[in-house]
């Protein structure tokens, strides 16, 4: 049971449910099947490059991604999909062999870009983004991260074979998102890359690692068979730059996530989000909202599918009351006021 949403995607991280160790699609990554040879993994700059581990307390797994250290003092940029979900998140940094504990500043789900603050750091090694802007077909890359969710930083080298392509995924709650100005590559990326850096030929940040064909979800034409893709490093630290400096909107939410606390899927017939389950003693619980209750309005706001609660839920802050309009399982009309608290990330 994660934010209030079940997860029906693929992923760039690693997810680690609790039976099996399996490779699923989250949030907007689409890193799966697209591992190179070994000798295609070669030395490069991993400085400010980190590992990201993640506990999805609501699902019964873990996940493994990639960050990279802005600050000395701890504020590291990754993806949204790394840490959607997260109960709790832990960075490590391999150079040094320190573990820190972290907490989610703020994200962009549609643009896929989080910033952590890993509590009690000073003193860490960060990257060198490059100040030039942009980057040219034929430009020799390398990728930077977590490969395969191992622990330890690894590169893999490659070619810029297009700029400025857009994109289109599936996210966790069956929304399509596009992703636009992306730098398309030839470098091998594999699951737990998701959020790490990609280096022109001076060993400078020009991307981040957030995507690769490969998936059935993955709705891309003219895409080669194994390509990869980045955010350039302007567009995600200019997201970072809003996040830090408290300039939430529509689509950056800055601060902890409201949670109500429930688990729901589609009706089967007409519109509203059926509840799967709640969290026993969470908010829809103690509200009074039960599994086999249809939810139809949030805060004064129409639900005509699953997606909306999450949508309507990134404006609110936890500790808001809210009326939830919905239909119990005798098919009468309710309404109830909760009280949101905080949750784990979209």
């Amino acid at each position: 049971m994660s934010q209030d949403l079940p997860r029906v995607g693929t992923t760039g991280d690693m997810r680690l449910p609790a039976r099996a160790l399996l490779l699923t699609l989250s949030g907007l990554a689409l890193i799966a099947d697209v591992a190179g040879p070994a000798q295609a993994r070669a030395h490069a700059t991993r400085d400010g490059v980190v590992v990201v581990l993640t506990s999805l307390g609501y699902e019964g797994g873990a996940a493994a991604g990639t960050g990279m250290v802005l600050t000395s003092s701890g504020r590291v940029l990754t993806n949204n999909h790394v840490i959607a979900g997260a109960t709790s998140v832990r960075v490590s940094v391999p150079k040094t062999g320190h573990t820190y504990s972290a907490h989610v500043v703020g994200y962009d789900v549609p643009d896929d870009v989080a910033v952590l603050q890993l509590d009690n750091a000073s003193g860490l090694t960060t990257v060198t983004r490059e100040s030039s802007p942009g980057v040219s077909v034929g430009d020799t890359v390398t990728a930077v991260g977590n490969a395969g969710g191992t622990g330890t930083i690894a590169t893999a080298g490659g070619k810029v074979t297009r700029v400025r392509r857009t994109i289109t995924v599936r996210d966790d709650h069956g929304r399509l998102e596009k992703l636009a100005g992306l730098i398309e590559t030839s470098t091998h990326v594999q699951p737990g890359d998701s959020g790490g850096a990609l280096l022109n030929s001076s060993g400078r940040v020009v991307g981040m690692i957030t995507a690769a064909s490969g998936s059935d979800r993955f709705r891309l034409r003219g895409a080669a068979s194994k390509a990869a893709f980045a955010i350039p490093i302007a567009k995600a630290a200019g997201i970072a730059q809003k996040i830090l400096t408290g300039r939430g909107s529509t689509v950056v939410h800055v601060g902890p996530t409201a949670f109500l606390g429930v688990q729901v899927g589609a009706v089967d017939a007409g519109s509203g989000a059926s509840i799967a389950g709640v969290v026993p003693d969470g908010p829809a619980d103690s509200a009074g909202l039960a599994a086999g209750d249809v939810i139809t309005a949030v805060a004064g706001k129409r639900v005509t599918a699953p997606s909306d609660i999450s949508t309507i839920l990134l404006t609110k802050k936890p500790g808001m009351r809210i009326e939830v309009g919905y239909v119990d399982g005798s098919h009468v009309k309710r309404s109830a006021v909760v009280t949101l608290a905080s949750g784990p990330p979209q």
